[in-house]
């Protein structure tokens, strides 16, 4: 069962949760990635298909797509990954799903629309907590008040990040903020705004961020003003507007370097107990020309948790039969009420 579908970085922190959550369900996925040494461990301990290859060489990826459904790439950051992987998949006919948040991601895929719809594809990046809690929100939201043309998001989530999340993190502190204005991406500086939003238990303040929703709400709903918010605790709020003004020394390669080896001597990520006690809380509001708005809130599971839910779950959908071709949302797939198929998850308008 769902033998033909490749996840690739498949000894990456979350692969492994996927692939944890596929067995228990009996599924074979093949396990894929770079390093020899990482994955045939893993191969052998689950007895499942391995195939050891790197993104350099089209004909090498071609020949290791070969009786491949889907490919779901764990590998990040995305910005190293997405993109050739996502080519590869066009032309051998395979869809394409990952995991990533990052706004470059899915914009340069947007851009791969037309050739993944004339090759039949579908190209689904943020199968994860990026983006399908928050985008299944906005897409409600907008069911909620189809005139709308402002939207603001925003998520609290409770427990730490893994090796790759922070590492995304520190490549991109020094980049700046983002957000849409009038249907296009506006650059705008670190922490540009803050708000105070009720996630259901009194005021949190939050921060403006770069997240993926800025680029995938607006495909999903078609509003074309969009900010992000995230509950940061004073000492990231301070560390963003630092930013501003450090922005080359954060990205210079010694900082860079320094940063990343304090993560790696860190855990991969939150063991099976924080994910237990973990949780995650998302916020929406819309408005409209009128000034009429419509606000709901989502509960759900801890972020690596619904992540591997979520991801298995489209993956195992696409592999029979449920993809659309061309760059695809997952409201835009699966509609506003998917994140209600799981476990642990409720919705509450406001």
């Amino acid at each position: 069962m769902n033998n033909n579908i490749l996840i690739y970085g498949a000894n990456g922190y979350t692969a492994e949760l996927i692939i944890g959550l596929a067995l228990t369900e009996g599924a074979k996925p093949i396990l894929a990635g770079r390093s020899e040494q990482k994955l045939l461990p893993l191969a052998r301990q689950h007895q499942l298909a391995c195939r050891v290859f790197g993104l350099d060489d089209p004909a090498v990826l071609a020949q290791n797509l070969a009786g491949v459904a889907v490919v779901l790439n764990c590998a990040g950051p995305f910005s190293r990954t997405a993109r050739v992987m996502a080519e590869a998949c066009i032309a051998a006919g395979v869809h394409y799903l990952d995991i990533t948040g990052e706004i470059d991601v899915f914009e340069a895929l947007a851009l791969m629309d037309l050739k993944a719809r004339k090759a039949g594809v579908m190209l689904m990046p943020g199968t994860g907590f990026d983006v399908v809690p928050s985008d299944c929100l906005a897409a409600h939201l907008k069911r909620r008040l189809p005139d709308a043309s402002a939207l603001a998001l925003a998520f609290q989530a409770i427990g730490q990040p893994s090796h790759g999340t922070a590492t995304t993190m520190v490549e991109n502190m020094h980049r700046g903020g983002m957000v849409r204005r009038d249907g296009k991406l506006l650059v705008v500086p670190s922490a540009s705004a803050t708000r105070e939003i009720d996630f259901g238990k009194g005021p949190v303040l939050t921060l403006c961020i770069p997240w993926g929703d800025v680029s995938t709400a607006w495909v999903s709903t078609g509003i074309q003003n969009i900010e992000v918010f995230m509950a940061a605790p004073a000492a990231l709020r301070w560390m963003a507007r630092a930013s501003r003004y450090l922005g080359p020394v954060i990205g210079s390669n010694w900082v860079q370097n320094l940063l990343k080896k304090q993560i790696d001597c860190g855990p991969a990520g939150p063991n099976a107990e924080q994910r237990q006690r973990g949780s995650s809380h998302l916020w929406g509001q819309v408005r409209n020309a009128a000034g009429q708005t419509a606000t709901s809130r989502l509960d759900t599971v801890e972020g690596y948790a619904l992540t591997a839910l979520t991801a298995w779950d489209i993956a195992k959908r696409t592999a029979s039969g449920a993809a659309q071709p061309g760059y695809r949302t997952p409201s835009l797939v699966f509609g506003p009420d998917f994140i209600l198929n799981f476990a642990g998850t409720a919705r509450t308008d406001v």
